[in-house]
């Protein structure tokens, strides 16, 4: 079991569309939907609450989601703290232009899980309070957050998105966002992957060629519900190569939906 950022060292449901969130104005077209590891490169734009959480010098170390304004979640072992930054609206960001007009960002604060256990790798979430808000815009927005009672079945095809690693022996990231589609699985087919290490605050996606990898980490596995994309998974962890038939393991939203209403109730 490895962290997926190991080795890179340093990867509101049914009234969605009154609240805004989980549309994009720039719509994603997904292959099998219809490299992360056998992805392919996002559409510029199309999944606007997609973050890259960089250090001061501009290393991209994880991903994450823009749930409002004010607030990104992330995965917990990202170790995010206050002198990082969290850029938005970025496609390229090996582009130093000024065409994707991105936003940088400043964590105000960190909030993790209290019951965050680095070894049994659960309750992997985050949530980092901006010092000011986003602006929202057609390449700024946020992701709808699954509901405690949503169900998600094994099968359904959801996607993930991120700045990761094309291949586990990749020296650096790609510029370019990638995602890709994978099937989610029920946590009894991922225990056979990986056993006693899967709990229930785990959703487990993929083993079907294509897969999350290093600096993918605390990125979205969003499902389409209701006509609007909702954030099912946090990237986690999954193989320390990166194969694409082992299924990766995400952060289960649902489970952590009570958490994450209460620290945004109290912040």
């Amino acid at each position: 079991m490895a962290f997926l950022w190991l080795i890179s060292c340093l990867a509101f449901v049914s009234a969605a569309s009154a609240q805004g969130c989980g549309t994009s104005e720039i719509k994603p077209v997904i292959s099998g939907y219809a490299r992360i590891v056998n992805g392919e490169e996002a559409v510029p734009h199309s999944w606007p609450w997609q973050v890259s959480l960089q250090q001061s010098n501009g290393f991209h170390f994880c991903g994450g989601s823009l749930i409002n304004e004010n607030w990104v979640v992330t995965a917990a072992h990202c170790n995010v703290m206050t002198s990082h930054k969290v850029i938005a609206g970025e496609h390229d960001k090996g582009s130093f232009n000024t065409a994707e007009n991105v936003q940088t960002l400043k964590p105000a604060k960190v909030f993790t899980h209290p019951q965050w256990n680095p070894s049994t790798i659960n309750n992997d979430i985050s949530l980092i309070k901006l010092a000011s808000p986003a602006r929202l815009s057609a390449t700024v927005s946020p992701v709808c957050l699954a509901a405690s009672s949503d169900v998600y079945a094994p099968g359904m095809k959801c996607v993930t998105s991120g700045w990761g690693l094309l291949r586990y022996s990749a020296i650096n990231t790609p510029n370019k966002l990638q995602q890709a589609s994978l099937p989610l699985l029920s946590n009894e087919e991922c225990k056979t992957h990986w056993g006693s290490s899967i709990s229930d605050v785990m959703i487990c996606a993929g083993g079907a060629g294509a897969t999350s990898c290093m600096g993918d980490s605390g990125g979205p596995l969003v499902c389409e519900k209701d006509n609007a994309w909702t954030l099912v998974g946090i990237v986690s962890w999954g193989s320390s190569r990166c194969s694409t038939t082992t299924p990766a393991v995400y952060a289960r939203v649902t489970e952590l939906r009570s958490w994450v209403d209460q620290i945004l109730a109290a912040n």
